[in-house]
């Protein structure tokens, strides 16, 4: 009788399995989750207060949805030039620094800040946060060997639509709360950030896969490192070689070409040699990826500016289940990254390539939203918030798409390319806002001032431009999600990158 099959200590289920968890890998994973939970709770937190602070502040619904997007006016420049610094600056620091920056930018609206103090703190939040998706995906990425990243990874990302599914029900409570009030909603998000920065500081540091630790030597060096210690490198991937095997077992050239693996990209991700930005951002599969992320980005950029307008005022939903019911595309969206992470795992570990495991799950569900956008102009109550639920959440999978990408670049470009993809993609969270208000001030919409019910008049305004844009984004989806079925193919964009322009470096 065969001795049962050891599992290596370096995946979750060897872990559980043998007894031998890498603590510093997943306590590491597990504070990113909480830095991504704050993130988006730092963006949604002016949706929900959308009512209040429009009447306080005297705000037409035009001059609230530019606020919106005013977000994303810096968020483009500062993740790329984030991500391009990264590739020489261990990513533990600049996370500490968005933490930072995150939590001090809170404070000027609880000391009584007016519409422009609003608008330049959004602008500056933005440009803190640009960056954040892609660093947390580079850290977390540093932690884990090439086959094991994709559940990390979506956890990670998942952190981003548990921000709002965690923090609405809170930030709801404080705003309707009589001796806090909307102001206080960002001054508790800031007392978050502090906390966790301190935490971060004590406790994050860079993997032993991260390109600055390959820099070090840290793997070549220890070859012998058990990942159970919250050490350092698991045995069975001690080599750039080895870790590129991945879950193939294959090795590869300097320059990452296959020899002797599977067709998959995962097998030599980490063994790929330097290509020209250029070539990599000239791409088709790097263009529908920005194409499909701005899309992710729209849905975003609604639910944290429009979705509790949406749901008191059209839906007419009562203001103590706004909280909750804005948490319920969130909650779908955390499924779906949770689900497609664990499905792109259990296939790349069976051998299917990254196109398929990954690029052709995100574009199926990205199609699958559209459809939901398109048929809900019109819908009332329950049907409504399923609809908005369903299409929404299942819009907040963008991670995937600079997952799918990180595949196919070497491990020194990763950031910067992740980040680009972004900043780019974060238009479409530039568009949304402006576009949504833009649309119900051209159909008549004008907010009650405060203290005064809107009539039935402007409640059908309202709905008539969210309807338009719903519109809109449902075609969008609609081609974006098949395009990226298409064309998302890690596999075939990195392997003609490494054959025609990687150099070693």
């Amino acid at each position: 009788m065969s001795a049962p099959q050891q599992v290596a200590d370096h995946t979750l289920r060897g872990a559980i399995a043998n007894g031998r968890m890498n603590r510093r890998a997943w306590l590491v994973t597990g504070l990113l989750v909480v830095f991504q939970i704050i993130n988006f709770a730092d963006k949604a937190v002016l949706g929900l207060v959308a009512d209040p602070a429009i009447r306080e502040l005297g705000l037409t619904a035009g001059e609230f949805g530019m606020i919106g997007s005013s977000f994303f006016f810096l968020f483009a420049i500062s993740a790329v030039v984030v991500g391009f610094v990264a590739a020489r600056v261990p990513t533990k620091w600049l996370l500490l620094s968005m933490g930072v920056a995150w939590a001090v930018i809170q404070f000027p609206m609880l000391a009584g800040g007016g519409a422009a103090v609003l608008l330049v703190t959004r602008i500056m939040l933005g440009a803190a946060e640009g960056p954040a998706t892609p660093i947390t995906l580079q850290h977390v990425h540093g932690w884990f060997a090439p086959a094991e990243r994709g559940l990390p990874s979506s956890l990670v990302a998942a952190g981003s639509t548990l921000g709002p599914i965690i923090a609405a029900p809170v930030l709801a409570w404080i705003i309707a709360h009589p001796e806090l009030g909307w102001r206080w909603a960002f001054g508790f998000l800031g007392v978050l950030g502090l906390v966790w920065s301190l935490a971060w500081l004590l406790v994050g540091r860079d993997g032993p896969f991260s390109h600055t630790a390959r820099r070090r030597g840290t793997a070549a060096a220890h070859p012998g490192l058990s990942a159970h210690d919250g050490g350092d490198v698991p045995s069975s991937a001690s080599s750039p070689e080895t870790r590129a095997g991945g879950a193939g077992g294959g090795t590869a050239t300097a320059a990452g070409s296959p020899r002797g693996t599977s067709g998959s990209i995962a097998d030599r991700a980490d063994a790929l040699g330097i290509v020209p930005i250029r070539r990599i951002l000239g791409t088709r599969m790097f263009a529908v990826a920005v194409l499909a992320g701005a899309g992710c980005f729209w849905a975003q950029g609604f639910l944290t500016t429009w979705s509790p307008k949406y749901l008191s005022s059209i839906v007419a939903v009562s203001p103590e289940a706004i909280g909750a019911l804005s948490t319920l595309p969130w909650i779908v969206g955390a499924l779906a990254l949770l689900a497609l992470g664990y499905a792109s795992r259990f296939l790349m570990r069976r051998g299917v390539t990254v196109r398929w495991a990954l690029g052709a799950l995100f574009g199926g569900t990205l199609l699958v939203s559209g459809v939901c956008f398109l048929l809900l102009p019109g819908l009332q109550g329950a049907a409504a918030i399923a609809v908005v639920t369903v299409g929404a959440g299942l819009a907040m999978i963008y991670p995937l798409a600079p997952t799918a990408v990180a595949f196919c670049v070497s491990s020194k470009q990763r950031a910067a390319v992740m980040a680009t993809l972004t900043g780019l993609a974060s238009l479409g969270g530039v568009v949304a806002p402006a576009m949504v208000g833009g649309l119900m001030d051209a159909a008549g919409y004008v907010p009650a001032p405060k203290g005064v019910k809107e009539s039935a008049e402007m409640i059908a305004r309202l709905g008539a431009g969210m309807d338009t844009s719903f519109w809109a984004i449902g075609v969008y989806l609609v081609l974006v999600g098949a395009l990226s079925v298409l064309l998302l193919n890690p596999d075939r964009t990195g392997t003609r990158l490494q054959e025609r322009f990687a150099f070693s470096g």
